[in-house]
């Protein structure tokens, strides 16, 4: 028997083995954060949805749209990581669904904290008028308005899409990515001018509005620090999402850096993808959930609450031994 063959055989065995075991273990870490993540904002919702003081509060209305938007945009892109790794490639039909989607919520969340800066703008720096600008009703006009802008962005690739791709096209099968989908060249030079423009106006809107409430007052109050201190983070989270669109860039300098190192650039990948991709939707329920008193008290009464039920029911209910 040829012996290099065999140690052919055996070296194309250790690859198929390692790559697979890479590929469960990102899977079940992505899944892991994704579930772990998506159960601490559904207590956010649902405390939300209990107690009147939070439905009413515009402040509240933009931070849980902004929370069930992550949860979605979470979802979507677990689902697509994974598919990425068990399926390759999926049907064109069912990819577009999860793109738009997937796009849609990515776009929304950097307009949300834009919206959620000029509400702490207007409560610090036109007190007065509060209570006639941010209204439950205003809010939502807004947050649908957020969902038009985004859907603006997406929908002319869609159509162009529509117009220039054969019917054979949507017959197929391909790599559920976006610019394996929306290929054109306009696709493409579109998607990047939309991205400069919402995040160089959001990144004004931030910046704007946090100098505004710096020198608000005099005296930093603690209403005061509590909203220059929520506007940093808003604007931690807007870095996080720009990361997003540097990928292209980063997976070009790896494969220039280090073109052979495939176990390396899988690796930077896969903690690229946990970095942009997960870390800025667990600091939605930082933001509020944690540092926000009314949600913190009542966001532990329901975390707990099982806790509580089980050990009051064994001091009722004593086992028997």
């Amino acid at each position: 028997m040829n012996l290099s063959l065999v140690n052919g055989s055996s070296a194309v065995t250790r690859n198929q083995r390692d790559d697979f075991t890479a590929a469960v273990t990102n899977n079940v870490i992505v899944t892991a954060l994704c579930l772990s993540i998506n159960y601490i904002n559904g207590t956010l919702v649902h405390t939300f949805r209990k107690h009147q003081i939070f439905n009413t509060n515009p402040r509240y209305i933009l931070f849980i749209h902004l929370v069930v938007n992550d949860m979605v945009q979470l979802i979507l892109s677990t689902l697509l990581h994974i598919i990425s790794y068990a399926l390759h490639t999926i049907s064109v039909p069912f990819c577009l669904i999860l793109l738009i989607a997937s796009i849609l919520t990515t776009l929304n969340t950097p307009l949300n904290l834009a919206g959620m800066a000029v509400e702490c703008y207007v409560a610090i720096c036109i007190p007065l008028r509060h209570g006639q600008i941010c209204t439950a009703r205003n809010t939502y006009v807004l947050i649908a308005l957020i969902w038009c802008a985004s859907a603006l962005s997406i929908l002319p690739d869609l159509f162009l899409l529509l117009a220039t791709e054969p019917l054979s096209f949507f017959h197929s099968e391909v790599i559920c990515d976006r610019d394996m989908v929306f290929r054109s060249s306009y696709s493409l030079k579109k998607r990047d001018a939309s991205h400069i423009l919402c995040l160089v106006l959001v990144w004004l809107t931030l910046l704007y509005t946090y100098f505004r409430i710096l020198f608000a007052a005099k005296g930093a109050t603690a209403d005061i620090k509590k909203a220059r201190n929520t506007i940093l983070l808003h604007g931690f989270q807007l870095l996080l999402c720009m990361l997003m669109y540097l990928r292209p860039m980063f997976i070009q300098g790896l494969l220039y850096l280090v073109p052979k190192q495939y176990l390396a650039i899988r690796f930077a990948r896969f903690a690229w993808y946990v970095i942009v991709q997960i870390l800025p939707r667990f600091v939605s329920p930082i933001v509020y959930g944690l540092r926000d008193q009314n949600f913190r008290r009542h966001m532990r009464r329901y975390l707990l609450c099982k806790v509580i039920i089980r050990s009051r029911t064994e001091k009722m209910h004593p086992r028997q031994t």
